[in-house]
């Protein structure tokens, strides 16, 4: 894997440090197309080791983590910026432009997943596929739609973590509600989906499906939200039949 320090550090700087920096860019791999991991809440970029790898052979591989996230400059973090998934958007997008990546594949697991379509609606050039790892447009339900939480579930849920993961897990993605942009996606687009999720339920993964044209779901057969731990080769499977 390539380190920073060999790593382009010269265009986008904000407040005198590299984005490559900022965010712990860390890019592998070769090819002529790029594909892209974006962690989830609560994470950072390790939560790719078992998956990443395998596409090292065919494309150029960009790792990266959330400001507020393992190895990202802490002190870039600013609450009243971080408040809303766009900003994650923003800096996704000074990535890409960064790595100068035209037509690349974003891979984005959980609340991932919406920050990479916010990005790509920002410069459709960037990415011409995503794959959505158990996304989810909004987690809280309503008269109509089963997002699989209740309001006061989201409060007790950022409660236990505000004091264990600062940053990040303080943002207000889990409230927020992203349904309406799913119509806007134009990228050709995999939804990934266990079989038995109790954050993100095949019901959002069929709703996600019926609200972006032409995309498609594929249900693995694995428990839990994180398909990149439990079942690796299955999402290595599945992502290398779709691109």
């Amino acid at each position: 894997m390539l380190t920073m320090s060999t790593l382009p550090l010269s265009g986008f700087q904000r407040g005198g440090m590299s984005v490559l920096i900022r965010n712990n860019v860390h890019v592998a791999g070769q090819g002529d197309r790029a594909i892209v991991f974006a962690h989830g809440f609560g994470c950072d970029q390790n939560m790719w080791r078992f998956v990443a790898p395998a596409f090292e052979a065919m494309f150029k591989v960009v790792l990266f983590d959330h400001v507020g996230a393992g190895g990202s400059q802490l002190s870039a973090y600013d609450s009243v910026k971080y408040d809303s998934l766009q900003a994650y958007a923003g800096d996704l997008v000074e990535i890409g432009r960064e790595l100068d990546l035209r037509g690349a594949i974003f891979v984005g697991h959980s609340v991932s997943a919406m920050i990479g379509i916010f990005a790509a609606a920002s410069d459709p050039t960037l990415f011409s596929e995503l794959v959505l790892v158990c996304p989810s447009p909004r987690y809280i339900d309503d008269a109509t739609y089963h997002g699989g939480f209740s309001a006061a579930d989201i409060d007790e849920l950022l409660e236990s973590l505000a004091d264990n993961h600062p940053g990040w897990s303080a943002m207000m993605a889990p409230v927020s509600d992203n349904r309406k942009d799913l119509a806007g996606v134009a990228a050709r687009t995999l939804i990934l989906q266990c079989r038995d999720d109790a954050i993100a339920s095949t019901r959002v993964g069929e709703y996600v499906r019926d609200h972006i044209a032409d995309s498609e779901l594929v249900v693995l057969d694995a428990t839990g939200h994180c398909p990149n731990l439990s079942a690796p080769q299955q999402e290595i499977a599945a992502i290398k039949a779709f691109v």
